[in-house]
């Protein structure tokens, strides 16, 4: 999952985007409103935290430019005013959640993740599973139907969510990327074939099928035994 994080305090911004690393996003920064609208204007983000009160064009009246140009990620206001009129001007705009300074991280991961797991059509709070294919997003592992546990790494583990919150569907490389990696990071497919192989190294040969000319498609259906 791909990320904007828009804050103009760099102390922070620098504490919650490693914090929402950890979490297994790709995070992108903007620290001010203009860098905030081109970014959220032309890159795929699966959610956005934004503040209201940014340099040169405030948060909110970005937000409102966001929903008239159709852009419909989910958007979640981070900001010290939380008086009631001021949420309901910000949900009114197009916001989707509202969390109000300070805060403790833990309830914005939970939060981030409600949020996307709604826009997915996935209940919050249940894990996903596929096939018997289970993801442990706390461990950023994944358990096999016979209960072995397997460790992914920090690209495995965004790019097998992504792949489960989309399962069934042919997703291409090109997609793949846009929503897996952050926006300064090595956006070769030829990287991104190499993870995918990794996966079904890991979790068996058939739980990705490749469809030419087109991308990936996950089925979660393990057909032969991983490696160990």
């Amino acid at each position: 999952m791909r990320l904007l994080l828009v804050e103009d305090d760099p102390d922070l911004s620098q504490d919650i985007a490693r914090r929402l690393t950890q979490a297994g996003y790709a995070v992108d920064c903007a620290y001010d409103g203009v860098s905030a609208y081109d970014l959220g204007s032309v890159e795929p983000y699966d959610a956005v935290v934004l503040d209201l009160g940014l340099p040169r064009r405030p948060g909110l009246e970005v937000l409102k430019a966001w929903r008239a140009d159709g852009r419909r990620m989910a958007v979640l206001i981070l900001t010290a005013r939380d008086a009631w009129h001021e949420k309901v001007d910000g949900f009114k705009a197009g916001a989707d959640d509202y969390l109000g300074k300070p805060f403790h991280i833990e309830e914005l991961l939970a939060r981030l993740d409600a949020l996307i797991r709604r826009a997915h059509g996935s209940a919050g709070g249940v894990p996903l599973n596929t096939g018997g294919l289970r993801l442990d997003e706390a461990r950023q592992r994944a358990e096999l139907p016979d209960g072995r546990a397997v460790e992914l790494t920090g690209t495995e583990f965004r790019l097998l969510r992504y792949f489960m919150l989309h399962s069934g569907r042919v997703l291409s490389k090109d997609r793949l990327t846009e929503h897996v990696y952050a926006f300064d990071a090595d956006k070769d497919s030829n990287v991104l074939e190499v993870y995918v192989n990794r996966l079904r190294h890991k979790l068996g040969r058939g739980v990705i099928e490749t469809r030419r000319g087109q991308g990936y498609v996950f089925t979660g259906v393990i057909d032969d035994r991983p490696s160990a």
